[in-house]
């Protein structure tokens, strides 16, 4: 299926590309969330009349993102979880903790932000996760994992 971008989409492209991908990933995804349209003349048309405004909107996100990225340039969260005398928890620590932790520090992150490609943490330590507030913004916060004993 052709599409044409509405933003700026990880590994296919930028705003205004009109691109091809498959039909289950623009019907699925692409389009509902508003990151992509169908590419038909009409609404090639459009997007033309509308570039200026969606580039002035994709750079006022971009901003915000850049400052949330100073902000948590740096930032040290601390995790409480249960843990075996090892060292290992019960569970593990995702994206999720993680995010609650930050918004209770009162920085704006959702848990798709925390990139996390090991996998959950399941021992007690310090750790060093991505934090990506936008596809062009990435920056590292350290994460302490602190045992409970039970």
């Amino acid at each position: 299926m052709q599409i044409i971008l509405l933003e700026k989409v990880v590994n296919l492209g930028q705003l205004g590309d009109v691109v091809k991908v498959r039909d289950g990933f623009a019907r699925n995804f692409l389009i509902p969330t508003g990151k992509a349209r169908r590419a038909t003349p009409s609404a090639i048309q459009e997007f033309e009349n509308r570039r200026a405004e969606l580039e002035k909107v994709q750079s006022e996100r971009l901003a915000a993102a850049r400052a949330l990225g100073d902000r948590l340039a740096g930032t040290s969260v601390r995790i409480v979880q249960k843990a075996g005398v090892d060292g290992r928890l019960f569970g593990s620590v995702t994206n999720f903790d993680i995010a609650e932790s930050l918004k209770k520090q009162g920085f704006e992150v959702e848990k798709q932000m925390v990139r996390m490609p090991a996998g959950p943490l399941k021992s007690v330590g310090e750790y060093s996760v991505e934090v990506a507030p936008h596809s062009d913004v990435v920056v590292e916060i350290t994460v302490s994992v602190v045992g409970e004993t039970a």
